[in-house]
């Protein structure tokens, strides 16, 4: 078996049969790690060197032309046709529907759970992104420290509306792990461990996010998902 798409001219398949995942160890590449950790789904991963700016290879263009980790390619996706797939929050509801695993089937439950996935990549993705630039990276340069006060403001906002959330409750939709945890723990994780930003959001105040990622980092697909394209 041979897979017909040009990703593999330069990161060829060894197990064509699997799903094919092109990721690197960030917050955004861990969620589609993790969700296949924790689906069982048989996959084979290529690891995206994007300091090396491998992601805007023409190779890898032609996968995601916007040029963003991770990307899949399904070859046995919808109606056993194969389906290149990129951002992190359609592959995580995709492998939700292929599975039927960590999304509700009931339609408002189901609804509800995506619309927590949005506003991780609508909010929390990018506001602690920003974040990190310019508390930890090139912008902690800045003499104008507004950018950095003005992004540290809303991250506390957006763990504060998750916090909230979380009171009550084990995991966003309450009982049920979902997409909507795996969307949000590696973005968690990152703002207080590798953007070292737990003091100037205020962490130690949000008690509920505090006990739910100490929860979801002991799971152990979670803990395998998180390794997945590190080295």
């Amino acid at each position: 078996m041979t897979l017909d798409h040009p990703i593999f001219a330069k990161w060829p398949a060894r197990h064509p049969e699997r799903l094919q995942l092109f990721t690197a160890p960030t917050p955004n590449g861990v969620k589609a790690s993790i969700m296949l950790e924790e689906t069982g789904l048989p996959y084979e991963a290529h690891r995206i060197d994007i300091m090396a700016n491998e992601s805007h290879d023409p190779a890898f263009l032609a996968l995601n032309p916007n040029g963003k980790i991770p990307a899949i390619y399904d070859p046995d996706g919808p109606g056993g046709k194969p389906l290149a797939l990129f951002e992190s929050g359609a592959i995580l509801i995709y492998l939700a529907d292929k599975t039927g695993m960590f999304l509700p089937a009931d339609p408002n439950a189901r609804y509800e759970t995506i619309q927590w996935v949005m506003w991780q990549m609508g909010g929390a993705g990018p506001m602690f992104g920003q974040l990190g630039f310019f508390h930890k990276f090139a912008g902690r340069d800045y003499e104008d420290k507004r950018p950095r006060d003005r992004y540290a403001a809303e991250s506390a906002r957006l763990l504060g509306v998750l916090d909230d959330r979380l009171d009550g409750r084990t995991w966003i939709m309450d009982e049920g792990y979902s997409i909507a945890d795996i969307s949000l723990l590696g973005w968690v994780r990152n703002l207080i461990g590798f953007y070292d930003a737990a003091d100037i959001v205020g962490y130690e105040r949000f008690r509920n996010v505090q006990t739910w990622l100490d929860r979801g980092l002991a799971r152990p697909a979670v803990q395998r998902g998180l390794e997945v394209g590190a080295a």
